[in-house]
């Protein structure tokens, strides 16, 4: 697909040797040239589901409100063309024989349309995947009833219908819209496999509420004030007698005693036991020994990321952290592989690394590796090492992406300052000039913006001149005109005779037009405008790790 013939630096073409790397790029072309077998221990994938909507990417606006402006990130909408029709002849050519069967099988069904195109999309990155999984690794596939079903049967193909773990439904909507013919739509599906019989598996549990606990926990115990209540003692099954102290005591009919008469002796002289009845001990369960009611396949203690939420990033597929948290503690151990092919805001990788893991993420757009990039920088701070491969690492390669396409450059070009993209207008006809935003406080009370603008191709004077018809226009304090080719001598004299900006915050003057070229952006140089103070993007909470901070979990391999 895109950039199939983007260079590499050398230091990126070897083998990552699981260091955390962002991949930009198509995620089949990813996986097959650079993730190697059996390489990776759980895979976390949230695909586009084929619901006929266009996402945007919303980015919230100085005064902290949804944007307007809407970023078109990518269509989800996947049509039966001459690409889908390859991708079909490749997977009944090569694909394992039970795999090839299914898609042949489901085309005569569905016939060669919009949901076909989908699944031929899925099925072929869902062979890769299972390529590159560990056979102790563990695959969670995010999907919504639109396709589950489709999904499932291509799943089964692939990894085994024996290797099904669980089909878990996540409960996304707490208030549910009104219906008129149907009822509400509530949830999400996960689909968990394992590659193999061998796999690893760390029970989750919830805490137990303040209700449950009041509800249940009444009794307090003299002398320590330690809260418990008292269970059952029986279990099914007949079961010999016991010695109770004294007294040996006869189960009732098809049920045992829960303990072996070595534990009951301690358990009596611990007080352990309460004799509500002279014939029917009872168990001291204390509050502090409850783990919590273990995770079933319902999910509906984790909430959907609401509007003022403090992780939400104005992603519109954006997941809460607390749904990865369950699934990467659940499926891996600290120092294990995580991928997540369609990373999207990276909420993948950013719990991973919160967890200890190594992770892999990988996006189609250049809006999403700058999202993700801004992420972990304010998650992470300037510490965390990771590598970005895919981007342009020269003029030459930022020459290939700028042919290749311009909007992809355009949004790689913004990332490189820092700014937000403006709404895309340009596939309907015109820009207004303006094609990225950074903002910034340089005095109480008052936002500043500066306009950008991004050039793949011929520069002239008459441009800049523009640009500050827009500053003008837009009232905007700096504009900055970012170029792939070199600015001509007078472009720079235009540029000059805009004048200053002087901040009231700092007392210093900055150029009011400014012209940077890609080049000088890959050195390192960048806007110049008051230090410190870029509040464009909605930063993520910084995560501060815990010392001594462990996991109790009880483990099931």
């Amino acid at each position: 697909m895109l950039l199939a013939n983007l260079r590499f630096n050398s230091k990126q073409e070897k083998s990552m040797e699981m260091e955390n790397t962002l991949y930009y790029g198509d995620n089949l072309d990813i996986l097959r040239k650079h993730i190697p077998d059996k390489s990776v221990d759980l895979i976390y994938l949230d695909p586009p589901f084929n619901s006929k909507a266009t996402y945007n990417i919303l980015y919230s606006e100085k005064n902290g409100t949804a944007s307007a402006a809407q970023i078109r990130a990518f269509e989800d909408t996947w049509h039966w063309d001459n690409k889908a029709e390859e991708t079909y002849r490749e997977i009944t050519e090569t694909a394992p024989q039970r795999v090839a069967d299914l898609i042949v099988a489901l085309r005569s069904f569905l016939g060669s349309n919009d949901m076909m195109a989908y699944l031929v999309m899925m099925a072929i990155r869902l062979v890769e995947l299972q390529r590159v999984l560990k056979d102790t690794g563990s695959i969670y596939l995010h999907c919504d009833p639109t396709a589950s079903h489709y999904l499932k049967l291509v799943m089964d193909a692939i990894f085994g219908f024996r290797n099904i773990r669980n089909e878990i439904i996540w409960q996304k909507i707490r208030i549910e819209k009104a219906q008129s013919n149907q009822f509400a739509k509530l949830h999400d599906i996960i689909f968990y496999y394992t590659k193999s019989e061998q796999y690893f598996f760390h029970r989750q549990r919830i805490t137990p509420s303040q209700e449950y606990t009041d509800k249940y926990y009444t009794q307090v115990e003299s002398g320590t004030g330690r809260r418990y209540q008292l269970v059952s003692f029986l279990q099914g099954g007949q079961g010999p007698p016991r010695r109770f102290g004294d007294r040996l005591l006869e189960p009732p009919p098809g049920k045992h005693w829960i303990w072996s008469q070595e534990r009951i002796d301690q358990a009596m002289r611990e007080g352990r036991l309460v004799f509500t009845d002279p014939n029917k001990p009872r168990l001291k369960r204390y509050l502090g020994e409850h783990k919590g009611r273990n995770v079933g396949s319902i999910w509906t203690d984790i909430y959907p990321i609401n509007a003022v939420a403090k992780e939400r990033l104005g992603y519109p597929t954006q997941k809460p952290e607390t749904l990865l948290e369950r699934i990467i503690t659940a499926s891996s151990n600290e120092g294990d592989i995580v991928l997540d092919p369609f990373c999207g805001c990276g909420t993948t990788i950013t719990v991973a690394e919160k967890l200890k893991r190594k992770w892999i993420g990988i996006d189609i757009t250049h809006l999403a590796i700058s999202l993700m990039k801004h992420r972990l920088k304010d998650t992470f701070g300037d510490s965390l090492k990771y590598q970005v491969i895919g981007e342009p690492v020269d003029v030459k390669s930022a020459e290939e992406l700028a042919e290749q396409d311009p909007y992809q450059f355009q949004w790689w070009a913004l990332g490189l300052v820092g700014a937000r993209p403006a709404e895309s207008e340009k596939r309907k006809g015109g820009d207004r000039g303006i094609d990225g935003y950074v903002y910034f406080h340089d005095e109480l009370q008052k936002t500043k913006k500066i306009i950008l603008q991004v050039k793949c191709g011929h520069v002239n004077p008459s441009q800049i001149r523009d640009l500050r018809g827009v500053i003008e226009r837009e009232r905007a304090q700096i504009g900055v005109f970012i170029t792939l080719k070199k600015p001509t001598g007078g472009m720079r004299k235009e540029a000059v005779s805009t004048g200053y900006y002087k901040s009231p915050g700092w007392n210093k003057s900055y150029p009011k037009t400014q012209i940077l070229t890609i080049r000088e952006l890959l050195e390192g140089k960048g806007i110049d405008y008051p230090p410190k103070t870029s509040i464009t993007f909605k930063k993520a909470k910084r995560h501060e790790a815990e010392k001594g901070e462990q996991l109790s979990l009880d483990k099931e391999e």
